[in-house]
């Protein structure tokens, strides 16, 4: 299967417009046509149904694409690991959701980068959906994500949890001795539906039916900041905003007649790399760094 059929296949599903596409490659509009065509005689379907002022993907195309950009990023994924390989002694690709990579991984990163310069790092931060299939693909060496991976092959444990607090700035103080569940569409929630599991659901259904959204987002942490700039209020994971709980920055609002869930996250290694040896102290880092922040007090004499 072609490379350049694929990239440009991905393209127009995005840009929807031939003339556009052939620009981004900086071909004629006659070999993006080409390429589609042998895409799809290779596959026996349509991708894209074309008139004269839409290009839209087929149900078959949209099922390719997720496909498509796998491949893509697998031979992407391999040009990178031989192009290290006299430069670098290994190559650990870390895949993880914005949050845990928030509050937890950034600074064992900067201490694994400054301890081992010989090993080259490559972070993807993602939703969980994509960062599992990109570890079944062999894109990523281990997941931080929000879903487990039941399959075998791999180990899946558990990472953290925490719990979701409902936030807002301190000037909002309507609420501050508690919000019934009744009066959530009251608040001007801004609203990202940040989990795939129960979680993400939960949520939305917290809120009447069909509700409308004055404010959504596909990254949680991206919320922070319009939360500190005094724009409504959002549940966000603890560990997230304790430090601007603490300043002041942001205030809790105690929930009266509902519970937030927990949120569980999950750490998994395709097995056959569980004793891979920039694995094992990229660990470590993270294991360290957690006893620092959280340091067990000594018993009293």
């Amino acid at each position: 299967m072609n490379i350049e059929n694929l990239k440009t296949f991905i393209t127009l599903s995005e840009l929807k417009n031939f003339t556009q596409t052939a620009d981004r490659y900086y071909i004629v509009q006659s070999t993006v046509t080409n390429r589609i065509m042998e895409l799809e005689k290779e596959l026996g379907k349509k991708l894209f149904i074309r008139n004269r002022k839409n290009v839209e993907l087929t149900d078959e195309g949209h099922h390719f694409l997720t496909y498509a950009k796998r491949i893509v990023a697998l031979e992407a994924s391999a040009i990178e690991e031989l192009s290290t390989l006299h430069t670098f002694s290994e190559t650990l690709r870390i895949g993880t959701v914005n949050t845990v990579y928030d509050c937890f991984l950034m600074h064992p990163i900067s201490s694994f980068m400054e301890q081992n310069p010989d090993i080259s790092l490559k972070i993807t931060i993602d939703h969980s959906g994509p960062l599992l299939r990109m570890l079944q693909d062999g894109t990523i060496d281990l997941a931080f994500s929000y879903v487990p991976l039941k399959k075998a092959g791999f180990h899946c444990m558990p990472f953290d949890t925490d719990e979701l607090v409902l936030v807002t700035a301190p000037s909002h103080t309507e609420f501050s001795k508690g919000i019934l569940q009744s009066q959530l569409p009251e608040v001007h929630y801004l609203y990202c539906n940040f989990l795939i599991q129960d979680n993400g659901v939960f949520l939305r259904d917290l809120f009447p039916k069909n509700y409308s959204f004055a404010f959504e987002i596909d990254k949680l942490t991206h919320l922070l900041y319009y939360l500190l700039q005094g724009f409504g209020s959002s549940f966000l994971p603890k560990k997230l905003v304790e430090n601007y709980l603490a300043d002041g920055s942001l205030i809790s609002i105690p929930l009266i007649d509902f519970e937030a869930p927990l949120m569980h996250s999950f750490l998994i290694i395709p097995e056959a790399k569980e004793k891979n040896p920039a694995i094992g102290r990229f660990l470590e880092t993270i294991d360290a760094q957690k006893e620092v922040s959280d340091p067990e007090t000594e018993e009293p004499a």
